[in-house]
């Protein structure tokens, strides 16, 4: 009784709006976050030059490599939220994951050409008069980018989206920088000219720490890193909450994107019908999603043993056409096998978990006589084959050619 199911895209994700309204709202946050950076940028470069600011210039650059992001970010969103289709089943969820690769690499490379020019002017004579309009650009620019930031970590967290939530923090990194910058605007005021190439140092230094963790989750994802252990025992815990389910193992589980792909092995008794394990493996992972909506593609495979418990993985038992043959071989002069309606076949684990056996079920009609010696004869016929597990002989009170009651039908 094993199978391997598939399930991906839920008719109606809980908790979450739909794909399409969740771009509307990121491309709105990029859109408004391109222009923001954009007229910063430009007045901040402008500004910087004129009052011989070079955190200020500084700043200004780093606002307008994170214009060129702003845009990476739209196309990768674009793409990336598009639906599966026949040559992407997964999805086209790492389309943002190597967008977010790209921009951390960007912002170090940013990082490092913006400390080393801050390095060189600490050794350069500053001049010039800091004027009250780079203090006041300055400001500015710190309070936008702090409200684009928690405007943008809001959507990103309801979307669960790993490339909006980096963005986000590509907002806060420039209002941190602007903090900064205004710090050494300050000082410059007061004469302390070395507090500017210093803050813009500085800035380099947070631009770099921003790519470096960008870069970090973008690379996990790539290889496939699973959740985390309170993540994986959370969804166990969602499965678990169906009373048929005797417990899960196996578990793996990978970002694709915004969303996650679930691979998991689902233990139920082994008297069960395949049609009721696979019963039993649908309303878990309703549970599942249920409680965990960024979970799109669900794979279960129906287990009656734990494979972690059970050292025989290399024991390939035969199956029914290979049983089937075995006992015909066997049994041929027994005057009842000809007569068996119905074989089940129950592959089981000893308790010591090194071999496994096959357990039979026969069904016979209730005029076939089967006592027990014809039982212990059919045992014994049967000794040398190394799977034969426990012999159970069912009479059947109705044949299975008989007449039967049909299902109930509204």
């Amino acid at each position: 009784m094993l199978e391997d199911i598939r399930y991906s895209h839920p008719e109606k994700p809980i908790a979450m709006t739909s794909s399409r309204t969740q771009l509307q709202q990121a491309q709105r946050i990029n859109i408004v976050t391109a222009v923001a950076d954009g007229l910063l940028g430009l007045v901040k470069i402008g500004v910087g030059s004129l009052t011989a600011s070079g955190a200020l210039v500084a700043d200004g650059i780093h606002s307008l490599a994170d214009l060129f992001t702003d845009l990476m970010v739209m196309v990768a969103m674009h793409f990336g939220r598009q639906a599966p289709d026949k040559q992407h089943p997964y999805g086209h969820g790492r389309i943002e994951t190597m967008a977010s690769l790209a921009l951390g690499f960007l912002l170090i490379a940013i990082a490092v050409i913006i400390g080393w020019d801050s390095l060189q002017a600490m050794f350069v004579p500053q001049h010039g008069a800091i004027g009250y309009a780079a203090l006041g650009v300055t400001i500015l620019a710190l309070l936008v980018k702090e409200a684009i930031f928690h405007w943008t970590l809001r959507t990103a967290r309801e979307q669960r989206s790993q490339l909006l939530e980096a963005s986000a923090w590509h907002s806060r990194s420039d209002s941190l920088s602007s903090l900064i910058v205004l710090i050494g605007l300050i000082g410059s005021l007061f004469g302390l000219h070395w507090l500017d190439p210093l803050a813009a140092l500085l800035v380099s230094f947070l631009v770099g720490r921003i790519g470096a963790e960008t870069l970090w989750q973008a690379s996990r994802e790539l290889i496939d890193t699973t959740l985390s252990d309170d993540e994986i025992d959370s969804v166990r815990k969602s499965a678990l909450t169906v009373s048929e389910l005797r417990d899960i193992h196996d578990l793996r589980a990978r970002h694709v994107g915004a969303m996650i792909c679930l691979d998991v092995h689902l233990l139920v008794d082994d008297d069960l019908s395949a049609s009721e394990a696979h019963e039993i493996g649908n309303a878990a992972v309703a549970a599942i999603r249920r409680d965990h909506p960024t979970i799109r593609d669900i794979t279960f495979h129906i287990d009656v043993e734990d494979d972690h418990l059970s050292k025989h993985a290399a024991q390939h038992l035969p199956l029914r056409k290979e049983v089937k043959a075995a006992l015909d071989k066997a049994w041929q002069d027994q005057s009842w096998w000809p007569h068996c309606q119905k074989m089940s076949l129950h592959y089981q684990a000893h308790r010591d978990h090194q071999t496994r056996h096959i357990d039979l079920d026969l069904y016979l009609p209730c005029d076939v006589v089967f006592d027990d010696a014809t039982l212990q004869l059919a045992y014994s016929l049967t000794a040398d084959l190394p799977w034969r597990g426990e012999l159970n002989i069912w009479h059947a009170a109705v044949p299975c050619t008989g007449k039967h009651l049909p299902a109930h039908e509204e």
